[in-house]
């Protein structure tokens, strides 16, 4: 089992202009979990995308919510957990999308969470009727 070594809570304001502070709080804690630097681009990456969708899909829009944003340093990797109070999806809906096809037919849909899935070790999500959706992101150290 891992040993958790810190773990770190921060809340940002549901707005782009919070992202680069949001990569930046990941950054440290994936640095201090000795990820690589191929490994902390792909957790600023997939969170970064994953707090884009909260914003774009979960709340509709910018300022209408918050991200709850919790980092856990392991022995084994970096655990980021975002929570947010907006409307719950079902990941397994989403088509994923169609890799290869010409720019202007792909749908535009579904991209975002393939490429948060191809950029972390392991994915879960869960949305709980009033108490809004949580998705947790591990990435490991190599």
């Amino acid at each position: 089992m891992a040993k958790v070594f810190r773990t770190a809570r921060r809340i940002f304001a549901g707005r782009y202009d919070s992202l680069n502070e949001i990569r930046e709080f990941v950054a440290q804690a994936a640095q201090e979990a000795q990820l690589d630097a191929q490994g902390i681009y792909a957790i600023q990456l997939a969170v970064d995308e994953a707090c884009c969708n909260i914003i774009d899909h979960a709340y509709g829009g910018e300022d209408r919510g918050m991200i709850d944003c919790q980092v856990e340093v392991r022995s084994d990797g970096i655990l980021v957990t975002l929570s947010d109070q907006g409307i719950s999806f079902d990941p397994a809906k989403v088509p994923p999308p169609q890799i290869g096809k010409p720019l202007k037919q792909l749908k535009t849909r579904g991209v975002g969470l393939y490429l948060i899935k191809k950029m972390v070790d392991k994915l879960e999500y869960r949305s709980t009727a009033g108490q809004g959706n949580v998705m947790r992101l591990f990435k490991r150290r190599r």
